[in-house]
This record gives structure tokens, C-alpha cells and sequence, in this order.
């Protein structure tokens, strides 16, 4: 017992064995800076890729044309012109076709005014026979021009059965003259073969009074404009007055 209280256990009586410490005149390393994770976009509701779906793209500007240089906006003969002896060329063709339409309106100012001069009435009509029958006395002399096949010619026409009333009449206030293609078919309205006939020698600004036998106006069919005066018989002469408006080339 004795021995047992007097003596300190084994257990009890071990040292601590202190732990070594290691020095070390190196400061210790800072931990190495990591990048922070890539946040990924969040997913879109069903909802946000409907109105995506619906928003239009954006389309690309395209950058302006550059503009055409004068000469290469008017013709092919002028970027021709360009192409071969410089832009002076081209220059002066379009200059010349801006004199041209400058021109062309002094011209025909200048023919206005030659048929207004040279039109002249006649003081004492005589009548005209010619082989096909037709007769004609001269009312007026224009001073214009002479309408060709295929010019456009404006003219005011009378027309009646002789002894009858007119089925066409264009002339008086509010009313238009008719307009036709020399040449051309089907007649305009009141319009008959003896008439286009003798207005193959009339003049712009010139006047006749026609007698056309039946054979070159409407013949053994007659001629139906739509109301009861408008009507020509069968075998019928007529008269008519006709007066050159205006004397043009067609268009193309």
C-alpha cells in the first residue's frame, strides 16, 4: 500500500515531450491569387425567349453609294465619252444636250410663230375638184407644217349629211378637237377616208370646207355614232370643216 501511494504511477510520472519548433528567416508565401469562376448568363424564362424570338434583328448598315459623277448619270454616250477621252468629254456632251433642249424650244417658238404669220384667210373661196371626186374650197391658207404618216395631228371637224344635221362637231367653246395618228385604224369619231385625204395637203393653221362622195365617207354601210343625230344613210354625200390644229411628230 504503502509502496503503492509512495511511488507515482508509471502513467503519471511520463514526461511531455515538447514539440519541436522549426524557425525559419523566410516569410511563408502568400496563397496564389485563383481567377473567379466565369458566372454563366442565366437561362431565359420561356416567357423572355418568346419577346427575343419576336424583337427584329438588327440589319447591318450598309454604307452609302458614292454618288454618281454627273457624266455617268445622264447616257451611255456620255460615260462613253468619260471612259475614253476624260470627264471634259463627258462634260461637254452633257452640256451639248442642254443646248439642244434649249434649242429645240426656240424652235419651235420660232415655227409658232412663222405659222401665225404665214397664215392667211382667204378672201374668195374657189372650189377644188379633185380625180377622186372630192371638192373643197380653201377658207383658210395655213403656214405650218404638212402632217406626214405617222404624225400626230389635233384638228376641229364638222360633219353632217348634206342637207342634215352634223354627227360631229368639235368646234366652240368647251369642246375638244380630236386627235389622230396620220395613217392609223380605225378612224377617230366622224372621221372618214376623204377627209384624211385632204388633209394630206393642208397646213398647220389651214381651213377647208370638204364635199365627200359616198364612196370615200361611210359608202352603202352608213355610219351609227350612238344617238338619233348622229346617224349617216347609207349612200350619203357629206360636208365637213376641217381646221390643222397643231401638226407633231408622234411619240415613239
Amino acid at each position: 500500500m504503502a509502496t503503492f501511494l509512495g511511488s507515482s504511477p508509471a502513467f503519471l510520472a511520463r514526461p511531455v515531450a515538447a514539440k519541436p519548433h522549426l524557425s525559419c528567416a523566410q516569410s511563408p508565401r502568400p496563397p496564389s491569387a485563383q481567377p473567379p469562376p466565369e458566372q454563366q448568363p442565366p437561362t431565359p424564362t420561356p416567357t423572355q425567349q418568346q419577346s427575343m424570338q419576336a424583337q427584329p434583328q438588327a440589319r447591318p448598315r450598309r454604307a452609302p453609294a458614292a454618288a454618281a459623277s454627273g457624266a455617268d448619270s445622264t447616257d451611255w454616250v456620255a460615260t462613253s465619252l468619260t471612259r475614253r477621252f476624260g470627264i471634259g468629254a463627258g462634260l461637254a456632251w452633257v452640256g451639248f444636250l442642254a443646248f439642244g433642249v434649249v434649242s429645240e424650244q426656240l424652235k419651235t417658238r420660232f415655227e409658232v410663230a412663222q405659222q401665225l404669220a404665214n397664215t392667211k384667210d382667204v378672201e374668195q373661196e374657189q372650189e377644188v375638184v379633185l380625180p377622186n371626186g372630192i371638192r373643197y374650197y380653201e377658207m383658210r391658207v395655213g403656214g405650218g407644217d404638212v402632217p406626214r404618216p405617222g404624225d400626230l395631228v389635233v384638228i376641229d371637224l364638222k360633219g353632217r349629211v348634206t342637207g342634215g344635221e352634223a354627227f360631229v362637231d368639235t368646234f366652240g367653246d368647251g369642246k375638244r378637237p380630236l386627235a389622230l395618228v396620220m395613217g392609223s385604224r380605225p378612224y377617230t369619231r366622224g372621221m372618214c377616208e376623204g377627209v384624211e385625204y385632204v388633209l394630206r395637203s393642208m397646213r398647220a393653221g389651214g381651213k377647208r370646207r370638204v364635199v365627200v362622195p359616198p364612196a370615200l365617207g361611210f359608202g352603202d354601210d352608213g355610219a351609227d355614232f350612238g344617238d338619233a343625230a348622229a346617224q349617216v344613210p347609207p349612200g350619203a354625200t357629206l360636208e365637213y370643216v376641217v381646221e390643222v390644229d397643231k401638226v407633231s411628230i408622234a411619240p415613239a
